[in-house]
């Protein structure tokens, strides 16, 4: 195959799926990685996708959101073992015991992390999800508080000023963060405003932000902006964050764990 003719196929897939990355390229058409990262920059500069860390996404989707069911299904061995590492920042120390407050932010990883806390552990949770609140509601040592508001569908987070108002109220112990992208130059970003201004609020609601997010959101950048890493005090990733990029982010000030 041409790099003309490859390029167009690469372009298929990007808007076909709303990304794609290098190493999964590389297999599809058996060509070294390299040669994928020169067809992105070929179809970067023609302005037909936009290049982010592991790949690229097409022009003009820095807002693309896929529904929950779809970002689930993405990266899902990582979401889990970065759950599984989130449970040493519960209060208490691994979860276990001990008590607490904490806020879940609407997430699929979050979901993993509610599904592993140990039936033992006693603490306050607060969530702004329905998925969240769904897998907590029978927990027996919680106490559950949901948060209300207009309900996005794309995500089953609340949104809106009574999430805001909630939220101001609040100073718990731990926050674990979602983001669609995060970077050092672009921060913290999502695709909704509404969503934004939920995290923000989420942000100044907690003494320690613990932000959960796997690699591949490295280097995207979305429509809304709502903190700056230096906002994070804990970056949970995954080993798909190279130690280069995990060395800039913690010299910025943020630790990072990669899981």
């Amino acid at each position: 195959m041409y790099a003309p003719e490859r390029q167009q196929e690469i372009l298929r897939l990007a808007r076909e799926g709303g990304r794609v990355d290098v190493l999964s390229l590389a297999e599809e058409f058996q060509v070294t990685a390299e040669t994928v990262r020169r067809d992105l920059k070929a179809l970067d500069r023609a302005g037909l996708v936009r290049r982010v860390h592991g790949g690229a996404i097409p022009a003009g989707r820095l807002d693309f959101e896929p529904d929950l069911a779809e970002r689930d299904a993405v990266a899902a061995d990582e979401k889990q073992r970065i759950a599984r590492a989130a449970l040493a920042e519960l209060p208490g120390g691994d979860g276990a015991a001990g008590s607490g407050s904490v806020i879940l932010d609407a997430g699929t990883t979050a979901v993993r992390l509610a599904a592993e806390i140990p039936l033992e552990a006693e603490l306050t949770v607060v969530t702004h999800g329905l998925p969240v609140a769904a897998r907590l509601a029978d927990h027996p040592g919680l106490t559950l508080h949901l948060v209300g508001g207009r309900i996005r569908r794309r995500t089953r987070a609340a949104v809106d000023d009574w999430a805001l108002r909630a939220y101001r109220e609040l100073n718990a112990d731990v926050l674990f963060l979602a983001t669609n992208g995060f970077s050092l130059e672009g921060g913290l970003t999502t695709p909704d405003l509404a969503e934004a201004a939920v995290k923000r609020a989420l942000i100044t609601a907690a003494r320690r932000v613990v932000l959960l997010a796997d690699s591949a959101k490295f280097g995207q950048q979305h429509f809304a902006r709502f903190g700056e890493l230096s906002d994070v005090d804990l970056l949970i990733t995954d080993t798909g964050l190279s130690p280069d990029d995990a060395l800039a982010i913690e010299r910025a000030g943020t630790e990072v764990v990669r899981a």
